[in-house]
């Protein structure tokens, strides 16, 4: 432990850098000249402070920036130690999404290039669980420098996120209401998919009945199912709302509105064996773009977010940590299946 103490020394006199900066560079170059190694006991606070003379919140901002790019850890207060060798590592990112779907997978690739190597990024799945949730934050707060949150809308998770500084959180996809300190870069549903079914509004009325698979106790959002329910009533539209597509019941003339892919690709398959055409004998519209959605039976119309851009923002939050409050619009993409 001396050698970090005789690096504090040597750094004392170099005047660009502040107090808690001498620390961190003092204990990341006991790590890259091996005098540090994974595992190791760092002085505790108290013995960093009458070693090298610095205030204690000091010694403390230093560790925690540490601990915020995976090198140092604490365990269950009995001090810190070394957990990561890597000393480029520039801050270990936890990204807590719903689950892989294919949009959030196209969120995560483009979240992790536009960060680069120098970022560490570990990927939680909650899956709409309260208890995953909670049992996720367990285990990983105060070991990551940045918490990426796509989170649950209940309010027992708001004092969850509430915990962590307004700089090392960033709440991204579904909005929650937490104190405007924080910054989030989400999108709203409700109103969005309203105005792009009125865009439709003709096209819908080709067809005999509109119906939406939809079902409450999932991750689904709550606003498209609002927003359908005022559409169809305010426009007159025949209409039903299904939990779940079953197999085998399609039928001509309806439109069909998906959130979930896999009820979506069910439906599909359906049409082949009957030889139904998309876009003429039946309809479809999906929530949630992807490259799938582009390129099969001529292209699915999608109501969508921009996820690749939502990921890019993120990313940009994450490297300068300039507050934002920002709702991403949902945009239509018009292909062959209306």
């Amino acid at each position: 432990m001396s050698v970090v103490f005789e690096n504090v020394e040597k750094l004392k006199g170099v005047k660009p850098l502040t107090k808690h900066e001498q620390l961190v560079k003092a204990i990341l170059d006991a790590i890259e000249s091996k005098d540090l190694s994974k595992g190791d006991r760092l002085p505790s606070i108290n013995k960093m402070v009458a070693e090298v003379g610095f205030a204690r919140k000091t010694i403390v901002k230093a560790y925690e920036d540490l601990k915020g790019k995976g090198i140092v850890e604490s365990k269950n207060n009995k001090g810190y130690y070394i957990a990561d060798i890597n000393t480029k590592t520039k801050l270990r990112v936890a990204l807590v999404l719903y689950a892989l779907h294919t949009f959030q997978e196209d969120f995560y690739n483009a979240f992790r290039e536009e960060l680069g190597k120098d970022y560490i990024i570990n990927v939680f799945f909650h899956h709409n669980n309260t208890d995953t949730f909670k049992n996720i934050f367990t285990r990983i707060t105060g070991r990551y420098g940045m918490y990426v949150v796509a989170p649950i809308q209940t309010p027992e998770i708001k004092p969850i996120l509430e915990q962590f500084p307004e700089d090392k959180l960033l709440i991204v996809d579904r909005h929650i209401n937490l104190d405007t300190s924080y910054s989030f870069i989400a999108q709203e549903f409700e109103n969005s998919t309203y105005n792009q079914l009125l865009k439709l509004l003709e096209d819908i009325k080709k067809y005999e009945e509109f119906v939406l698979f939809y079902r409450g106790d999932t991750d689904y959002p709550e606003g498209i199912f609002n927003a359908f329910k005022r559409f169809v009533k305010e426009h007159n539209i025949k209409s039903s709302i299904k939990k779940q597509y079953t197999k085998g019941s399609i039928s001509k003339n309806k439109l069909y509105f998906f959130i979930s892919d896999s009820f979506l690709w069910e439906l599909l398959k359906d049409s082949k064996t009957k030889n139904y055409a998309i876009g003429k004998d039946f309809g479809v519209l999906a929530h949630n773009d992807n490259v799938i959605k582009e390129i099969i039976f001529g292209g699915i119309t999608t109501i969508s977010t921009d996820f690749k851009k939502m990921a890019l923002e993120s990313a940009n939050f994450v490297k300068t940590r300039e507050n934002t409050n920002k709702i991403m619009p949902s945009e239509l993409i018009r292909r062959n299946s209306l």
